[in-house]
């Protein structure tokens, strides 16, 4: 029994400083402007900007082969601090890559209509959705980025867009001039 466990414990050390070394010696050293680019960006994995995700969207912008202007989800924000970044100047977000919408939202699954043909799943790319084949699937409103990709493959339509609930992690004080706008009433005394 005590040669079984020595054995054991010996190969796991020799298998441990392999593995070690090899971490050390076989170490990828990652472009450090991608990823503060990458930090930048909303992780939203969406595709709108026609990259399969953030990263390689970061490793585009910073091999110059896409322009700072193509993320929907991070929007002027976004772009303005890759603009900072990169020293380059803001540009008006891409149409061709969707717009920016003026607040967050997610998507409802109705599951009175779901047939549970799992292409929403199939497309979401965040693991938002949860469900299996023939059953009613539902949405994980906290992984949910709000970037609709599962909309188009659904058959039947069961896929609503709602605004993200407010909560206090995500309300936000209204700008007062955007509330002087909307309220006509209201006038500033001098």
């Amino acid at each position: 029994m005590l040669i079984a466990v020595i054995t054991l414990l010996a190969i796991s050390v020799i298998f441990g400083l392999i593995l070690g070394f090899a971490a050390v010696r076989f170490k990828v050293e990652s472009d450090p402007v991608v990823d503060k680019i990458d930090a930048l960006l909303p992780q939203t994995q969406c595709g709108q900007c026609t990259y399969p995700g953030c990263r390689p969207y970061a490793e585009a912008i910073a091999s110059g082969e896409a322009e700072i202007n193509q993320c929907p989800p991070g929007g002027e924000a976004t772009i303005v601090a890759l603009a900072d970044l990169l020293g380059r100047d803001p540009l008006p977000l891409n149409p061709e890559n969707g717009e920016v919408k003026p607040e967050k939202t997610v998507v409802i699954i109705d599951e009175e209509i779901c047939i549970g043909c799992t292409l929403c799943i199939q497309a979401c790319p965040v693991d938002a959705i949860l469900g299996a084949a023939k059953q009613m699937h539902t949405i994980i409103v906290e992984n949910c980025t709000g970037c609709d990709l599962c909309i188009p493959p659904c058959p039947v339509d069961c896929i609503y867009i709602v605004p993200e609930k407010k909560s206090t992690s995500n309300w936000q004080w209204p700008n007062p001039a955007e509330l002087e706008k909307t309220d006509p009433d209201s006038e500033r005394s001098a």
